[in-house]
C-alpha cells in the first residue's frame, strides 16, 4: 500500500480540526505534481498529517476515504481532491528538524521538495517516522 504526506498550514486547517471533523475533503491543491499524487491514491491509503509553516511537524495519520474527484473550489476545473479521515495521532510529533537530521530520510520528498503539499512516502520512510513518533 502506498503512503503519503499531506501538508497543511495549521491556521488554515490543523490536525485538531481534522480530528474533530473526522473526514474532510483535501481541497485547494493547485500544484500539478501534488494533484497527480492525489490521482494515484486509493481508498485506504494512509498518510502523515504535517503542519507546515508553523510547527513543522508530523502530528498524526490520516487515511484516504474517497478517491480523487473534481475540486469545486477550482473555478477552471483543472484540479481535484480526495477525502481524508483522521486515523490516530502520533504519540510524539516528529519534527522537520528530526527528519532532516536522520540520514535514512535524506531523500524523502518532504526534505527534497519542501514546497510540495502532497507527496509520496516510501515504506522505509513510513516505518522510520512511525518509530520516531512512538508507534
Amino acid at each position: 500500500m502506498p503512503f503519503w504526506l499531506f501538508k497543511s498550514e495549521p491556521f488554515k486547517w490543523s490536525w485538531d480540526q481534522q480530528v474533530k471533523k473526522g473526514t474532510e475533503p483535501w481541497n485547494g491543491v493547485r500544484n500539478y505534481q501534488a494533484a497527480n499524487n492525489m490521482k494515484a491514491m486509493k481508498k485506504g491509503d494512509q498518510g502523515f498529517f504535517y503542519h507546515s509553516n508553523e510547527g513543522l511537524d508530523i502530528l498524526g495519520i490520516v487515511e484516504v476515504a474517497k478517491e480523487f474527484y473534481p475540486d469545486p473550489t477550482d473555478e477552471k476545473g483543472r484540479f481535484g481532491m480526495v477525502d481524508v479521515k483522521a486515523v490516530k495521532p502520533l504519540p510524539r510529533p516528529v519534527t522537520l528538524k528530526e527528519i532532516k537530521d536522520t540520514p535514512a530520510l535524506a531523500d524523502m520528498a518532504l526534505v527534497r521538495q519542501g514546497r510540495l503539499s502532497v507527496s509520496p512516502v516510501t515504506d522505509k520512510e513510513w516505518e522510520i517516522i512511525c518509530k520516531m513518533g512512538g508507534l
